[in-house]
């Protein structure tokens, strides 16, 4: 399965460009339906884009909490690597071909996901599948969002096939859904320093997006003095300088990583200069304030180099604590696997804040030796990798063959629908 996907969307720098509704994604989402149909797997896309492939039959999941779900995405950032999202759905697969040749694969229906742009690299709102169905997303606001040349999620959607007037929120599927299990390459070194192939997330930290617009003059850079200058250029910088300082004082984080330049012309000052901030903290109030700092500090540097600054807030995420008891299952199932926290967003904390009703959700993590993520150095080992498939499959065990009591009956067997 790796080498099938590995050359999709690889770059000559040897990062992957999967973003959304692209024809890389469009190899990437017939990968999984291929994958789907040789293991005679129901495939269905939902209302949204995503990709499902059941073991079982779905109707048996819809309004009864029946169903247990793995999987990630596919797409990825600008030059991402090429573990973060696949790992998951890959692994998903793998599981379930393992739990089928212990004839173990029955019980619930079983799901393997790909979830629709989770990065958000090309409409810059991220897990706007999963945010859909779980309702966190206005579907008029998805429609009109647009990439960098103008292009709306509603005309790329319809151009691969889709009906972007279908999209919004699906509570009867996420209703049928006992638990979801994300697995993914660790986005850190927190694994590597303990010397456990496996972790367990505990939460995920509340982040969010916001697009910083610093309006000046245009000018010519040979004939115009620096006292004359409106630099919006200036105001950007600064404040640059001014979150890295602040996110490290609230032992935080906050990243400008996206930046445009108009008109663009080495020989000339700019008019504007927009530049989008990633911001993270371990809790709300931490955020909400580096924001606000962030903010203060580019208006009053505006205002002292006479550039206008409005701030757009994209998108926004709330802390996310993983469902507990599955929380500690999990580790005790692994044999004490390490729990930790990440400051990274996932189709798993969106579900797990649906509405009007949140499903129960876990993560997985797979051990990363370069601690690098979103970039071509990530990496995971294939030793750890199978580890991965052996820990996910185990959990899967547990969540399929466990009663509505919450006990796990070991004298069932696989259900004919599955095989």
């Amino acid at each position: 399965m790796w080498r099938e996907l590995e050359p999709i969307g690889r770059q000559a720098g040897g990062g992957y460009r999967r973003f959304a509704w692209t024809a890389a994604d469009a190899a990437c989402r017939a990968w999984f339906r291929a994958a789907a149909e040789r293991r005679g797997l129901r495939y269905e896309v939902d209302r949204n884009g995503n990709q499902w492939a059941w073991a079982g039959d779905p109707t048996r999941a819809v309004g009864v909490g029946a169903a247990v779900v793995t999987g990630s995405h596919l797409d990825s950032v600008p030059d991402g690597g090429g573990y973060d999202g696949p790992l998951g759905v890959v692994s998903g697969f793998a599981a379930l071909d393992e739990l089928r040749a212990r004839g173990r694969a029955g019980g619930r229906p079983l799901a393997v996901v790909n979830f629709a742009d989770e990065e958000g690299a090309r409409f810059g709102v991220s897990c706007v599948g999963s945010r859909l169905a779980s309702g966190l997303l206005d579907p008029d606001r998805a429609r009109a969002l647009r990439d960098a040349d103008g292009v709306t999620l509603a005309e790329a959607l319809a151009d691969a096939g889709h009906d972007p007037r279908e999209l919004g929120p699906d509570p009867g599927r996420l209703a049928g859904i006992h638990a979801f299990v994300e697995l993914h390459v660790e986005q850190g070194l927190a694994l590597a320093r303990t010397g456990h192939p496996v972790g367990v997330g505990s939460a995920i930290w509340p982040h969010g997006r916001w697009r910083f617009d610093f309006r000046g003059e245009a000018n010519h850079a040979g004939t115009t003095r620096l006292a004359d200058r409106r630099d919006p250029m200036l105001s950007y910088a600064t404040t640059v300088l001014t979150a890295r300082k602040r996110a490290r004082l609230a032992e935080a984080l906050a990243t400008f990583g996206r930046v445009e330049v108009e008109p663009g012309g080495v020989n000339a000052v700019p008019s504007l200069v927009r530049a989008w901030l990633d911001a993270r903290a371990p809790d709300p109030d931490t955020l909400a304030t580096l924001v606000a700092d962030i903010e203060r500090a580019a208006a009053e540097r505006g205002a002292r180099d006479g550039v206008a600054v409005r701030v757009t807030r994209e998108s926004h995420t709330g802390p996310v604590a993983f469902d507990q008891g599955l929380r500690v299952r999990l580790s005790a199932r692994l044999g004490g696997a390490p729990v930790l926290p990440t400051g990274a967003g996932h189709d798993a904390g969106i579900l797990a804040s649906a509405r009007p009703a949140p499903v129960p959700t876990a993560m997985l993590f797979v051990r990363n030796p370069t601690g690098v993520s979103h970039a071509p150095a990530e990496r995971a080992e294939e030793a750890d990798c199978l580890a991965g498939v052996a820990a996910l499959a185990e959990v899967l065990e547990d969540l399929l063959w466990e009663h509505p009591q919450g006990r796990h009956n070991p004298e069932e067997r696989e259900d004919p629908v599955c095989r």
